[in-house]
């Protein structure tokens, strides 16, 4: 089972398009291991952004008293995808991985997948 730093590796190395990817404690909104980005994509304020992403939907979800689970959330921008997968294993609870995509490179469907099986594999 992979830790932090194998899973982010292999979310960089095995989704194609991948720009950035980060381990987010939604709780605290810190970023536990980032991996790739650039001058235009700073994870840490990603990681910090996208935890507001995530706590307002779940949030919403509570006011609506639905009872499921969010698996991902996604934001197109015109050049970009960027998915926040919730992680549900044991040990994950208040986290979630944030991946960052080239919309001309990035398989959509096949990086939620790989995402899912990353998730799967990863040991906290």
């Amino acid at each position: 089972m992979p830790n932090t730093e194998t899973a982010l590796k292999e979310a960089m190395t095995s989704i194609e398009g991948t720009l950035g990817v980060a381990l987010v404690d939604y709780t605290s909104g810190m970023a536990l291991g980032t991996l790739g980005g650039s001058k235009d994509l700073d994870l840490t304020v990603a990681a910090a952004g996208n935890t507001d992403v995530v706590r307002a939907k779940v949030r919403t979800m509570e006011h609506l008293g639905l009872k499921d689970e969010i698996e991902d959330i996604l934001i197109t921008l015109g050049g970009q995808y960027h998915l926040i997968r919730l992680l549900k294993g044991r040990g994950t609870s208040g986290m979630f991985l944030y991946l960052a995509l080239d919309k001309a490179r990035a398989n959509l469907a096949m990086a939620r997948h790989q995402l899912k099986r990353i998730e799967a594999e990863l040991d906290l």
